[in-house]
């Protein structure tokens, strides 16, 4: 039985106690680094200290009182300028009006209002520039720039944002920066708009895919003809159809023949599948897939069609179930399912697109991928 911590135990003492020794130095050297950041004296500044530094030689050389005045003045200006510089970017806010719906890739347009906390002093001159929200860089089209903010109002300005993936963005950082009063350093400040912004996937027609998306929405569009009371378009007459609908004015006024087509009665849904059972190293088929799915979404919901996206945690039927928007709200945050199998189609009559990576992946489902009702898109 032991009565003291042996050589072990006391290794493992001294190097933990070295870790957090190690530890606390490099965070006070990152603040230190930090803090010096914050602060960058610009080419002004420069020359104003070399003259400062000049004159203060020469004074001590000559013993000369006017110089001592003269450099006395000079470092109270620099005093100055550094109190009234950080003084300008204290106390300011920043808060960003945003739309509901936001799409990777598209400018939206924001208004951004910078509010001045301090009652009763301005801030001049100040910059904002965006820097990163989370990882994934985003920002304003170019910096901002407000000549005057007066003591405790605010002031605002339309700007345009670009978020260039999916997701949901957190903290947005903006940097504040000024040179106010003399321009002997910029003085910069980190500001965080602490509110999270979702941000849908991309719903315009996905770059190399423009073949495959016409060739699909054709065939969408062909299942909507068919025989019933309302009203569908007026197209030319073809071969072997029935004359009783002929639509006689428009053949009159054309020359030739032209028929009444009607919608169906009963409109057949487009199921949407998404296979997420994927690997790890599967995102970027994973990001083309679901910029996909959303195009499609998209796309029949401005045709005011039934649709339907379906994963193996997912299912929502618009405009039964919900709007567009929740099925893009889904598609913002959908990460890979490992392991997990995209469920098979309960309903033989409705059209189905499925977005797989493999086709054995189907089959092991129990998919029939010889269903003529169903169109699977293995992409790149």
């Amino acid at each position: 039985m032991r009565d003291g911590p042996g050589p072990c135990d006391l290794g493992c003492m001294t190097f933990a106690a070295a870790s957090k020794m190690w530890r606390r130095t490099w965070d006070a050297l990152r603040a230190a680094i930090e803090a010096g950041t914050r602060q960058q004296i610009t080419r002004t500044g420069l020359f104003f200290s070399l003259a400062c530094a000049l004159v203060g030689l020469a004074a001590f050389a000559s013993a000369n009182n006017l110089l001592f005045l003269i450099l006395a003045a000079m470092l109270g200006t620099l005093l100055i300028s550094g109190l009234v510089s950080r003084l300008t970017l204290a106390g300011l806010e920043i808060d960003i009006d945003l739309p509901e719906a936001i799409a990777a890739g598209r400018p939206v347009v924001a208004r951004i209002s910078v509010h001045n906390a301090k009652r009763w002093m301005p801030s001049f001159s100040v910059h904002i520039q965006s820097l990163q929200l989370a990882t994934v860089s985003h920002g304003l089209q170019k910096p901002l720039y407000f000549p005057v903010l007066p003591g405790g109002r605010s002031v605002s300005t339309v700007v345009e944002l670009v978020f260039p993936r999916r997701g949901s963005y957190r903290d947005s950082k903006f940097l504040f920066s000024t040179r106010f009063p003399f321009g002997f350093a910029e003085r910069k400040t980190p500001v965080y708009f602490r509110h999270d912004v979702l941000v849908y996937p991309p719903v315009d027609e996905p770059p190399g895919f423009e073949g495959l998306m016409l060739s699909l929405l054709g065939e969408l569009e062909a299942r909507v003809r068919g025989i019933g009371n309302d009203f569908y378009r007026i197209r030319p007459y073809e071969v072997l159809e029935s004359a009783r609908h002929v639509d006689w004015k428009a053949t009159a006024h054309t020359g030739e023949l032209q028929v009444r087509e009607f919608a169906r009665e009963e409109d057949t849904t487009v199921e949407i599948y998404l296979d997420l059972d994927l690997d790890l190293g599967q995102g970027e088929w994973l990001e083309k897939a679901v910029s996909c799915c959303a195009f499609l979404a998209w796309h029949l919901s401005e045709k005011d069609a039934n649709f339907r996206l379906c994963t193996v945690d997912f299912d929502c039927s618009a405009p039964a179930d919900g709007d567009v928007h929740r099925i893009l709200r889904y598609l913002a945050l959908v990460e890979p399912r490992p392991g997990k199998s995209v469920p098979k189609p309960d309903n033989a009559r409705n059209f189905r697109i499925v977005f797989s990576p493999s086709l054995q992946q189907l089959t092991s489902s129990g998919w029939n991928i010889r269903d003529a009702q169903t169109r699977i898109i293995l992409l790149q």
